[in-house]
């Protein structure tokens, strides 16, 4: 289908939006930018954005804009996609919401439980969900690392409303530009399957130093991995979400999986490659405030609501808030608080 005449944005620019941004725009897309870091977009706008594959380099021109320039904008977008944390859901979106088309979508391309966020504010009928796997790095502005290239980048998207249905592949056609497309029925099962690797691949390791890679030669730490992902299982079960297939894994390879939660937490693994470095780990090394309230501490507010364990969940939020204070370091000596379930 004709896109052309679309506009499309997108709303932070951090390392997985800027991928997105390169390639959307390179396809030949009318594509805008907006972020909030200055010195990020004066790069982008002088430099082009510059993507390091491990094995290529690609160097992509965009128009991009900081965010303080959008009180002057008078455009309206046919597709909105979010890449900011999860816990600037609310207020970007309600900043956004009236440069939205009256027919324009919205799709949170984030971490952890934010389609519902999303829909709260501006409409089950105009907000699609979306689960991502793509790894990338941004420490100098306009410069990112990307670890997974298009051939091993997934997205799964799913409409909140019955209404869009028809439109998904839209933007299956538009994200198909960055990676592969899966459309996805239970898109918000899949959220919290997404959620449950994130809560065993992020916070345990981010507060070690170390990188998956590494990180898995640490004597029982797969042990205790696979205990945080147990835990955030079961509070999906317990909350109605349902075991389904993501990051490229059909609906079979699941079924007869012993245990699903280690099979998609090895095919990130394998995508992802050994040098990359996951979001937690990037704030740690900058000091900023980390999304893992919004996922272990999520698996831990909905097993009280249900009555369950998630005790290694509630430790792993506990390290990372001190971590972010400043009263402990990331150190593999923090993995001593959690002995007596490996």
């Amino acid at each position: 289908m004709d896109l052309s005449n679309k506009k499309i944005l997108i709303l932070g620019t951090g390392a997985n939006g800027s991928c997105a941004a390169a390639d959307i725009t390179q396809d030949g897309y009318d594509v805008m930018l907006i972020d909030q870091w200055p010195d990020h977009v004066n790069s982008m706008n002088k430099n082009g954005l510059t993507i390091n594959f491990p094995e290529e380099t690609k160097q992509v021109n965009v128009d991009a804009y900081h965010l303080c320039k959008l009180a002057e904008m008078n455009a309206k977008f046919d597709y909105v996609f979010l890449f900011v944390k999860a816990y600037d859901t609310a207020w970007m979106t309600q900043l956004i919401r009236p440069y939205l088309s009256d027919t324009g979508l919205m799709i949170g391309v984030q971490n952890a439980m934010t389609a519902q966020r999303i829909s709260d504010i501006i409409g089950p009928n105009r907000t699609l969900g979306c689960v991502v796997e793509l790894s990338s790095e941004l420490f100098t502005p306009g410069i990112i690392q990307r670890d997974t290239p298009q051939s091993k980048t997934w997205f799964g998207i799913g409409a909140l409303s019955d209404s869009i249905v028809p439109r998904l592949n839209e933007v299956k056609q538009i994200l198909s530009s960055v990676g592969n497309v899966d459309v996805v029925e239970d898109i918000i099962s899949a959220k919290w399957m997404k959620l449950i690797i994130n809560a065993m691949c992020m916070g345990p390791f981010a507060m070690l130093g170390s990188n998956l890679y590494e990180g898995f030669k640490i004597p029982g730490m797969r042990e205790l991995v696979m205990k945080i992902g147990t835990e955030a299982l079961l509070v999906g079960q317990k909350n109605g979400y349902k075991i389904v297939p993501i990051f490229g894994l059909k609906e079979d390879q699941i079924s007869n999986s012993n245990n699903p939660i280690e099979l998609m937490l090895d095919k990130l693994i394998k995508d992802i490659g050994p040098n990359a470095r996951d979001a937690v780990f990037h704030d740690h090394l900058k000091g900023r405030y980390s999304e893992v309230d919004e996922i272990n501490g999520l698996v831990v507010e909905l097993g009280k609501d249900k009555g369950i364990d998630t005790s290694i969940n509630e430790q792993i939020v506990k390290i990372t808030k001190k971590i972010h204070l400043g009263e402990l370091e990331p150190s593999i000596k923090n993995l001593n608080t959690f002995k007596k379930y490996i």
